[in-house]
């Protein structure tokens, strides 16, 4: 058998089905968690949700997960059927439990499968906790043998397995947050659900005559698509929103921790342009505190927070870094420009449905389009223009350029001067001209270097792009 290099990237294990996402694997990979558990956390009754995404054999995974865990006595909470990751994520504060497991991939293409671990505060478990189950399941590598399991149905008549449903507490929870009789009321919205584990729950929240929903059945195949709520999956939720007339496009990724959002004139709204508009809205509507965001997220959630005289603080890459602040200090809003999002009160994780809701309510309150509103921020702030891209180079390519990163960062790109070098995450190169900055990261599953770009005008990032593919041999 196949021996499999099971690492926990920023959001747990993730790999090919039946490739290296093996129900032998699930086994192990939930033993190593469940030795976490019982090792680490300190109580006598250890209680788990298990929740799973609409992909194929999800729900088998997550029995497969619960054995091992019901034989290991931890008492599972199996979610009677698949659920968006914020739901499990408020479900184990609610219920004050010892963690979660979720089998998803989240926004990953249909192959593919992942395992997730939340600790008993709900956020994405951090480094430290993901090493030490890494370390475990190298050990039960070596062992295989000392693997627990037991039958489902034996689980659940001992009462080691119990069947939950996650969806009332979730919703409860989103309606306390969000004005939805206004949105019902002022808005019409159409929402791609991207056959992802959201497409019961929004159309719970919002039941006006005005929403309209697509792609809401389970397809394991996501309709041949990756389930990301990117812009370039898009295309008909965008075609629908102009033909249609709808004030908003929503969308949510597979496990719905994702956002996609399109104003009303098909323009897709960038998760960017987001944190900067829900912090604009969230300090409207009375929340106080900080704004978090990683390092390659937009500065534009800081001119806003510097208007509204807001701290920011920044995290490297990853959501569970914005997560662990949420725990220790009071936030407005938190966020990443890969699509995630929280607030304060909320939760430790993203959001993806929260987020499409938040812009939802900007709009009845305000009575404007997106654009608009963001016009009015760009005037008074100053005006951001944002850009990410990926490049597939080889292995020795990224070795060269680790290496010339590490002694010998430019001083320049193309016409413009390096001010300050950030290195809280990858290379951030900080330019002496306003709002504007080129980061530099490396993927740590896949032979791919991040460029992300930000200046005032889409000129500048564009003369700055082609700089840096030449200047980094991209």
């Amino acid at each position: 058998m196949k021996r499999v290099n099971i690492s926990f990237g920023t959001a747990g294990w993730r790999g090919i089905i039946s490739d290296d996402f093996t129900f032998s694997n699930v086994r192990l990979v939930s033993q190593a968690i469940a030795d976490y558990l019982n090792g680490e956390v300190k109580s006598s009754s250890l209680k788990v949700v298990v929740g799973y995404d609409p992909r194929f054999l999800s729900e088998k995974f997550a029995e497969v997960s619960s054995e091992v865990l019901a034989a290991n006595g931890i008492k599972v909470l199996y979610s009677k059927t698949d659920v968006p990751t914020p739901a499990i994520s408020y479900y184990i504060i609610k219920n004050k439990l010892s963690g979660g497991i979720n089998i998803t991939a989240s926004h990953n293409p249909p192959q593919y499968s992942g395992i997730k671990f939340s600790p008993d505060w709900g956020g994405p478990a951090m480094p430290q906790t993901t090493r030490e189950i890494e370390e475990n399941c190298h050990k039960l590598q070596n062992s295989p043998d000392t693997i627990k399991t037991m039958d489902f149905e034996e689980a659940r008549d001992k009462g080691l397995i119990d069947m939950v449903d996650l969806s009332d507490t979730y919703i409860k929870r989103i309606k306390e947050i969000i004005n939805t009789e206004l949105i019902e009321k002022d808005v019409s919205l159409s929402y791609d659900a991207m056959y992802g584990a959201a497409r019961d729950y929004i159309p719970r929240i919002i039941t006006s005559a005005n929403f309209k929903v697509i792609n809401d059945k389970r397809d394991v195949l996501f309709g041949g698509r990756r389930p990301e709520p990117a812009e370039e999956y898009l295309g008909k939720l965008k075609d629908m929103v102009l033909k249609e007339n709808y004030d908003i496009g929503i969308s949510t990724d597979g496990d719905a921790d994702r956002f996609g959002i399109i104003d009303s004139d098909g323009e897709f709204i960038t998760p960017n342009q987001v944190m900067g508009l829900s912090l604009y809205h969230l300090y409207k509507k009375g929340y106080r505190g900080i704004a978090v965001r990683s390092v390659m997220t937009s500065s534009f959630m800081d001119a806003v927070a510097k208007e509204l005289g807001v701290e920011v603080i920044q995290t490297p890459v990853g959501f569970k870094y914005i997560g662990d602040i949420f725990r220790r200090k009071d936030i407005i809003v938190g966020g990443e420009e890969s699509g995630g999002l929280t607030i304060g009160g909320h939760i430790p994780e993203k959001d993806g449905i929260l987020a499409c809701l938040l812009m939802a309510e900007l709009i009845a309150i305000e009575k404007k389009p997106l654009k608009e509103i963001l016009n009015e921020l760009y005037s008074r702030v100053g005006n951001f223009v944002t850009i990410r891209k990926n490049y597939t180079v080889s292995s020795e390519v990224i070795d060269d350029l680790r290496s010339s990163l590490k002694d010998n960062i430019p001083d320049s790109i193309g016409n413009f001067k390096v001010k300050e070098v950030d290195k809280i995450d990858g290379y951030k190169l900080i330019f002496d001209k306003k709002n504007t900055w080129l980061g530099i990261r490396f993927s740590g599953t896949e032979p791919v270097v991040r460029i992300y770009v930000e200046s005032t005008t889409a000129e500048n990032v564009q003369k700055l792009v082609k700089s840096a593919e030449v200047i980094f041999n991209l």
